[in-house]
């Protein structure tokens, strides 16, 4: 036994020094966060910074929020599913619904929503409701229907804390909150934004990627290729400022008389030194055109930077892959038509799984909240939402003349593709019976769609 220890430890040993990040009991040589300068941990506050103040992770951010709700969905009482009965139309339920939700802004608060969680890893949407009860009191039923909701109110995870949790290990809901509490002030700091307040779970939809506070922040696992970024960019301008702004090197010969300079400038040789101070920042600030050096040499110190594109891209990649964009679609280069619609279709097909995983569950924990409250009526509900991935008119008539080319192409009897394949190709639907053939044009039809006045009969 004592041999088969001894082997593993010397295989542990072995393999912790080669990788080391996944041996944390090995003696590792780097501790890489204090090295380059990484935080070991991230709070909201760092995330929320980030998302201010660097434009590669705001556009990471609002790119997916714009483009995951580029259409507005629609709460439907029955699902739409194509047949060849025609469109169905909007029921007066879904047309009550859809007036409500405009009026809300409802799908623009939403939105909002997704991005601040997103960022933090969950968001709050405060429900405002007319049951004539107080934030901390939960809800029983709201009357009113549809007017029982008057307003939704998404908030950041820092404004929006839990207050208490459930403690109870009997409880269904043990380790889940059972009061928040929101601070509108908390990452403004304005005393003028002054609410604070307790508020039952019941008046607050969590917004996150599993529907919990426990979500986590796109930003995070590429933040430390932001910072990186960052210090590329800064590097880069802080030296450009030095070789542009940077004061001249005095170099004394041995020979110089500083007596004698000092002299020449009135001052005493103790004071000489603050006197070229001044006299080397009025020179670049431009309001001297010459130094008085007597005995001196001026030179330049300039920073030597190599090109900073290579540095850049790396980090910008790594952020990239790290929150599943194509580095085209999150800096907006386009470099060939193929390749950028490989990425928009990559892209689309990302931000479609965004819906079906996210945004669409959460949607309908909203639904199933407003049920709850009866302020709509207890039915299998649905969600139609314009398809991203789906081609565009022009692609789907490409299509339909290809196909229409292949019929005329193969000179046999039978069709290839059937006038009801090509019409479907483009999104329509299958002609009736008595629209599958066009009657002939009377002489008058024909002159006044040329745009002929009609001949009057004697």
């Amino acid at each position: 036994m004592s041999n088969v220890l001894r082997l593993a430890n010397y295989a542990q040993r072995r393999l912790g020094s080669m990788f080391p990040a996944f041996f944390p009991g090995a003696n590792v040589k780097h501790d890489y966060y204090k090295d380059f300068g990484w935080p070991e941990t991230l709070s909201f506050d760092q995330l929320y910074r980030m998302y201010l103040r660097n434009g590669v992770a705001t556009a990471g951010v609002d790119k997916t929020a714009l483009k995951t709700w580029q259409d507005a969905p629609f709460l439907l009482e029955q699902e739409r599913d194509g047949s060849e009965s025609g469109p169905q139309k909007e029921t007066d339920l879904e047309r009550e619904i859809r007036k409500k939700f405009s009026a809300l802004r409802l799908w623009a608060k939403l939105t909002d929503a997704d991005r601040m969680a997103m960022v933090g890893g969950y968001s709050g949407v405060i429900l405002r409701l007319r049951d004539g009860k107080v934030f901390d009191q939960p809800v029983d039923t709201v009357p009113g229907g549809l007017d029982g909701l008057y307003k939704v109110d998404p908030v950041w995870k820092g404004q929006l804390t839990v207050a208490e949790y459930d403690t109870d290990p009997r409880s269904e809901t043990y380790g889940e909150p059972v009061m928040y509490q929101f601070n509108e002030a908390a990452l403004s700091g304005d005393a003028k934004q002054n609410r604070q307040l307790r508020i039952h779970p019941d008046r607050v939809l969590i917004w996150s990627d599993d529907g919990t506070i426990y979500g986590r922040s796109i930003l995070e696992p590429g933040f430390n290729d932001l910072i990186d970024m960052d210090k590329v960019k800064g590097a880069g301008g802080e030296g450009f400022w030095k070789n542009a702004k940077s004061a001249p090197v005095l170099e004394v010969d041995k020979e110089a008389k500083i007596a004698d300079m000092a002299k020449a400038m009135g001052v005493t040789v103790e004071e000489l030194a603050d006197k070229m101070n001044d006299q080397v920042a009025d020179y670049n600030a431009g309001f001297d055109q010459l130094l008085m050096l007597m005995g001196m040499q001026a030179k330049q110190l300039n920073v030597t930077l190599p090109s900073p594109e290579h540095f850049y891209g790396v980090a910008l990649n790594s952020f990239a892959a790290s929150i599943n964009m194509p580095v085209k679609i999150l800096v907006g280069m386009q470099t060939g038509e193929r390749a950028s619609q490989e990425d928009a279709d990559e892209w689309a097909q990302t931000c479609m799984s965004r819906r079906s995983n996210i945004t669409h569950p959460n949607i309908m924990e909203f639904v199933t909240r407003l049920q709850r409250f009866e302020i709509l009526p207890e039915k299998d509900w649905f969600i139609d939402q314009a398809d991203l991935t789906e081609a565009s008119m022009g692609e789907k008539i490409d299509r339909a003349v290809k196909m229409a080319d292949v019929n005329q192409k193969t000179g046999t009897s039978e069709w290839v593709f059937t006038p009801e394949d090509i019409r479907g190709a483009v999104g329509y639907e299958p002609l009736a019976e008595s629209d599958k053939y066009r009657d002939e044009a009377t002489d008058e039809e024909t002159d006044a769609s040329l745009g002929k006045p009609t001949p009057t009969k004697e």
